[in-house]
């Protein structure tokens, strides 16, 4: 508490997990000190207003994360889809050449078919505009960026994959059963993709539950230490379950068991793990689910977490 001329000024700090984040100023218009209460009512004042600017800082830093998310997964998904791109691109380059090729036949003739050969130009505009388009929406789609390579827990990378997809986890009306070994080896890659791993199957298993009658929906997740790969990654299911003759497939770009799937979600999670020098596979669990895995390695040489 504070005089300052003719005023009483009250100043309480704001803390979070006993970090200052901010002071909170009341002044009173007359020197007379703050009676008890009047202090008591101001300091929990200051630490809602403290709560919710904590919760506002973590709303944003979720809403950040989730839009880095995205953008992983747009590139990991051109990358899939580069041969189906070329050939996009390469089909209006073709038809634009022989369209070219035509107007050069129509204005060699004897006398020139100028009719024929404004056509054909008209075609290698419109041809090249449409290669154009393609290449412009595959730059609005993406933003190429080298893989952030950054040492990292990755059971935090785990809850923060958790966090992301609890709202379609409680849409369907299952719950998230954790197993997370504490400490992990330390481990060096691309946090970010290894997040979109965890969020492709999370979102992968909650499919697989949602259509499925069965009263339990059940995913579970885990980490465990794998001596000799360093990280083993596991998450489960309780659906249907895969059929045994779909498992070697089951990794293929636009492969799908699904009706409405695109079959590249499961082909992207194995390019980032196998990028990151790990391994992803799936085994059918009776009496029915699946679970996927994947194993990452440890940073050479490094002590526990």
């Amino acid at each position: 508490m504070t005089k300052i001329g003719t005023r009483t000024i009250l100043i309480v700090p704001m803390l979070r997990s006993d970090e200052l984040i901010g002071t909170l100023a009341l002044a009173r218009h007359r020197i007379e000190p703050f009676t008890e209460k009047e202090i008591e009512v101001v300091m929990d004042f200051a630490a809602q207003a403290a709560i919710a600017l904590e919760i506002t800082r973590r709303e944003r830093e979720l809403r950040e994360l989730q839009m880095e998310l995205a953008r992983v997964n747009r590139i990991a998904t051109m990358e899939q889809l580069s041969s189906s791109i070329a050939h996009e691109v390469i089909q209006p380059i073709a038809t634009a050449r022989n369209n070219a090729r035509a107007a050069q036949n129509f204005l060699e003739m004897k006398p020139a078919n100028l009719g024929e050969a404004r056509e054909a130009l008209d075609s290698v505009v419109a041809a090249a505009d449409r290669a154009g388009d393609i290449i412009h929406r595959i730059k609005d789609h993406i933003k190429k960026a080298p893989p952030k390579m950054e040492r990292f827990d990755v059971n935090e990378a785990i809850r923060n994959a958790i966090i992301l997809t609890r709202g379609e986890v409680v849409k369907i009306g299952a719950s998230i059963q954790t197993h997370l070994a504490e400490p992990l080896p330390f481990f060096r890659g691309d946090r970010v993709q290894i997040q979109q791993v965890m969020v492709n199957l999370i979102v992968n298993a909650i499919q697989a539950m949602s259509g499925d009658g069965h009263s339990r929906r059940e995913l579970q997740i885990s980490t465990e230490t794998d001596a000799a790969e360093g990280v083993r990654v596991g998450v489960r299911d309780t659906g249907p379950g895969l059929a045994l003759e779909s498992l070697p497939r089951l990794f293929e770009p636009f492969y799908t068991t699904k009706a409405e799937g695109m079959g590249m979600g499961l082909a992207i999670c194995r390019s980032i793990v196998e990028a990151h020098g790990g391994r992803l596979w799936a085994t059918a669990c009776e009496p029915h689910g699946t679970l996927f895995q994947f194993t990452i390695p440890a940073e050479a040489g490094n002590a526990t977490s």
